[in-house]
């Protein structure tokens, strides 16, 4: 069964939309597109709007000004029953007074499809989300994870261009909603549908997705893959969202220099960057900075104090003291007794090519329309 019809125009184009609650704005100048047969999620920490997004591309919610269209068609002003998306909520929002057959079949019989399709597409329905043995329950003899299967399974029937999902893990325990989030995986491969997807969890958008779109007090900070967020992320927003980057305030010494407060800098990754004092961030990762062997020296390389070290099994992470700064540091094997004592000094190297440069405030708007891309 292929959802998606070939077209040369975007699943759902939105541009510079804004949503207020009284005078307040919840969304501000959002523009994004959403390719066809996509999993593209909308990512964003408690209160940034993502919900509120969802909502407006289900028709729950009406934009204040700006267009949005689905399948090329202006969809402004058109009732959610209209329009060609279904939503699976955290909540489930199952019948309970219905069998699941009954539920996953109760879109079909409002549009009045023959029974036998009806039958056909809930069973096959059914078995894309492997349920079938559970047709004849009614949901209060469900677990959370056979109720969020019911869920998909009843959204999915009905064919909708695009699948919208409210953090519909949510409520799971972390194995069940592992298990889940690669079952979903697959459905969507299966289906070759554009699924919607919200959440508040990086990992989960990281396993999940194709695109993410990053917001943040009612913006967007960043549009891209999974990989191009994480490695060229657009600020330092998007760099600690990500994997708790370090932040070094920096200022411009030279076309790839920098003066920072554990000594002069070198960069090679990119041009550094700067306002008109030269002032801007750099960012690395935890697991970018090398812990030296004693009595060596690199370029960009500092001395530091051991503030905290945990073994985690695969990986050490450390807490060091450099300069007026914590760094955070992850290395792989186990450290001796004595590196891990509290105030031992240690060589850490920052290398040249792992450094970004990162402006210090939010861009105004960021938007991307780049194909989808597989990671």
């Amino acid at each position: 069964m292929t959802n998606q019809a070939s077209t040369s125009h975007p699943i759902l184009e939105i541009r510079n939309l804004v949503r207020r609650f009284g005078t307040t704005p919840v969304l501000d100048d959002i523009s994004l597109v959403v390719n066809p047969g996509e999993f593209f999620t909308l990512l964003g920490p408690s209160g940034c709007g993502k919900t509120t997004l969802l909502r407006l591309i289900a028709g729950l919610d009406q934009a204040d000004s700006g267009c949005l269209k689905i399948d090329g068609k202006e969809a402004s002003g058109t009732p959610a029953h209209s329009r060609p998306v279904h939503t699976v909520f955290q909540s489930y929002a199952l019948f309970p007074h219905l069998t699941v057959r009954d539920n996953v079949a109760f879109g079909l019989r409002m549009k009045r499809v023959p029974a036998a399709e009806i039958s056909a597409r809930v069973d096959q329905a059914l078995d894309w989300v492997q349920a079938s043995a559970l047709a004849d329950r009614r949901p209060d003899q469900l677990s959370g994870g056979q109720k969020q299967r019911i869920a998909l399974a009843r959204a999915a029937v009905n064919e909708p261009r695009i699948l919208l999902l409210d953090e519909p893990l949510a409520a799971l325990d972390l194995k069940l909603r592992l298990q889940l989030q690669e079952e979903l995986r697959q459905l969507q491969k299966r289906l070759a549908m554009t699924f919607i997807y919200v959440t508040h969890d990086q990992d989960e958008a990281f396993a999940l997705s194709d695109r993410v779109a990053l917001l943040n007090h009612g913006r967007l900070a960043q549009v891209g893959t999974p990989q191009e967020l994480y490695e060229r992320p657009a600020s330092a927003f998007v760099a600690q969202f990500f994997g708790g980057c370090n932040l070094i305030p920096a200022r411009r010494t030279g076309p790839n220099t920098a003066a920072t407060s554990l000594g002069p800098l070198r960069i090679t990754s990119e041009p550094v960057l700067g306002t008109a004092e030269g002032e801007f961030q750099l960012g690395i990762r935890p697991e970018e900075i090398r812990l030296l062997t004693p009595g060596l020296e690199e370029e960009n390389s500092v001395l530091a104090s051991v503030l905290e070290c945990r073994f985690l099994g695969a990986e050490t992470r450390w807490r060091l003291e450099a300069g007026g700064l914590e760094l955070k540091v992850v290395t792989h094997g186990r450290a001796s007794d004595h590196e891990r004592q509290p105030g031992t000094q240690v060589r850490a190297e920052l290398p040249a090519s792992s450094l970004r440069c990162l402006s210090i405030t939010l861009p105004s708007v960021y938007a991307a329309s780049s194909p989808k891309k597989e990671i």
